[in-house]
Parts: structure tokens; C-alpha cells; sequence
């Protein structure tokens, strides 16, 4: 089992699938079940019916937390309590209105705005990232209709209206995952962090190092949610064919079982090439803890 983010699940000895779990790290999340789950009493019931063990590696946490969340959306086994989780979904949107601009955090079951930045999954992580882009670029003090308050810290921070552009640009860049954004902001958030400690507010420098980790979490790749509705991925390696499929926009369904080489050659040939490694590592994995 790798050292990776991803998700994995059991199945019973009727090959049923009985639990389906997340991990920023699978090798520990899975042997952590030889434990005495002091932490999870209900699970201790679970793990002597366990018999095989799947897992399918993602590109980050966040893509881990989106396809365990969609696969319990769609089916809830019988030793997971909750459908889906109980995590928030949310979206930033960025109004870039002279008078009164605004990076707003939506909260939205469906519908979201056509203009808006997301999903992701986890609200409060969602408003510490914001709060860490609008401490490096303060879009919202760059109004021209400021109230009072507002016009004084922007004057105190040398913040004015013509900053509005650039502001705007660098958001949406950060919020598109362009790499020199994300590297700009995370350079100048280590400095407002090393300020903020050199002056012993170290209350201010915590909350820029929350608001760092919850950058990085915000620009991690995410692919299973927001997908190509209809999306179908295939891989195939030593005798076993893995399938990932989409409900609409998001991948939801995943399936690995024998196949021979014609019949899983064919169907991963079909896989689109920029999730053809994503497929083919899967497959591998699949195949690996088939023979165990």
C-alpha cells in the first residue's frame, strides 16, 4: 500500500464492499486498523469480517476527500454511517465591481454562480484561504464607495482604486492554480508571517500560517468532481481491469475485477490521455494487492 493520499475500502468474504475510507497517507491509515481503534470503537466490530482490501491513489488530500465523498454519495456501506460526509461545499466568487469589490464564499447545495471559483469541499478551510488572499492582495479595500471604516485601513495599508486591476488579476491566477501566483502568494505570506513574529504578534503570525496551509490545500489538484460528465477511466495491468466512471460531473463509481488482456487493453485505450498515468498507476495497484 503506498505512502499516498487516496482512497481505499474493504470488502467481506463475500466480496462485498463493507467500508470505504480517505487517507493523506494510505499505508498508515490501512495498517492503523491492526490497532486497537481506541478511536473508533465501532469499527472493531468491522475489521475481523475484512478479506481484501482496494485502493485507488489521487493526486492530493483534496482529491481523496472528493472521491470518497461522491463513492458514499452514491452507495453507503454498511459499516460507513454518514452519505456523502458532513463537510460543506462551497465556491469563491469575484466581483471585481469598481464601486464595491468583493471575493465572496458561497455556500450552495446546486445552482452555484456560472462565474465562480470551485467546488471544494470544507467551508471553514474555504474562509481561511480567502482570508489569506485578501491579506496579500486587499481587493475589497480597492473600492471607490468605501465606508468609513474601510477607507481608513485602506489609507493605512497605502491601498487606492487603481490597485483594483492587479489585485483582481492575481486572485483569479491563484484561483486558476497558475504556478507563479501561488508561488508569489506563498512568498508573501511567509513574509507577513515573519513580520508579524518579529514584532511578537505571534497571535497574527498563526493565523497567516492557517491561512498558508489552507492555501495550499485550496490549489491542490482536484479531477474527480467537475469532471467531463460521462467520464469513463480505465486501466489495466496483470490480468485486472480497473474502471472509475462519472454520474454526470462527477466520478462516482469504481469497479476492479479480472480481465483478460484483449478486453482490458481495449477499454484503457479508450481512457483520455491526460488521466492515462491516474489509470495506469491504479491498475497497477489494484493488481499488486490482488496477489497479496
Amino acid at each position: 500500500m503506498p505512502a499516498e493520499p487516496g482512497v481505499y475500502r474493504f470488502r467481506d468474504d463475500r466480496d462485498r464492499v463493507i467500508y470505504v475510507g480517505r487517507a493523506s497517507d494510505l499505508r498508515a491509515r490501512v495498517r492503523s486498523y491492526a490497532g486497537d481503534l481506541a478511536d473508533r470503537p465501532h469499527l472493531r466490530r468491522m475489521v475481523p469480517q475484512v478479506r481484501r482490501v482496494e485502493a485507488v491513489v489521487c493526486a492530493s488530500v483534496p482529491e481523496a476527500a472528493w472521491l470518497e465523498r461522491n463513492l458514499l454519495e452514491r452507495a453507503l456501506p454498511r459499516w460507513n454511517r454518514i452519505r456523502g460526509g458532513l463537510e460543506l461545499v462551497g465556491w469563491l466568487e469575484l466581483d471585481a465591481d469598481p464601486a464595491r469589490p468583493l471575493l465572496r464564499l458561497v455556500v450552495a447545495e446546486t445552482d452555484p454562480p456560472a462565474s465562480a471559483f470551485g467546488p471544494y469541499l470544507g467551508v471553514e478551510r474555504l474562509a481561511l484561504a480567502r482570508r489569506g488572499l485578501l491579506r496579500v492582495w486587499p481587493l475589497e479595500l480597492a473600492g471607490q464607495r468605501l465606508d468609513a471604516a474601510a477607507g481608513s485601513l485602506a489609507e493605512a495599508r497605502g491601498v487606492v482604486p487603481a490597485d483594483l486591476g492587479r489585485f483582481a488579476e492575481r486572485i483569479r491566477a491563484v484561483l486558476a492554480r497558475d504556478p507563479d501566483a501561488i508561488d508569489e502568494l506563498r512568498l508573501r505570506l511567509a513574509g507577513a508571517r515573519d513580520q508579524a513574529a518579529a514584532q511578537l504578534a505571534f497571535e497574527v503570525a498563526g493565523q497567516v500560517v492557517e491561512e498558508t496551509a489552507a492555501v495550499v490545500w485550496l490549489v491542490a489538484p482536484q479531477r474527480v468532481t467537475g469532471c467531463t460528465e460521462g467520464l469513463v477511466v480505465a486501466g489495466w495491468a496483470d490480468g485486472v481491469l480497473v474502471t472509475v466512471r462519472a454520474s454526470g460531473d462527477r466520478l462516482d463509481r469504481w469497479t476492479s475485477r479480472p480481465s483478460s488482456r484483449e478486453a482490458g487493453e481495449r477499454a484503457a485505450s479508450a481512457t483520455p490521455a491526460r488521466w492515462r498515468a491516474f489509470a495506469v498507476r491504479n491498475a497497477e495497484l489494484a493488481a499488486a494487492l490482488r496477489a497479496c
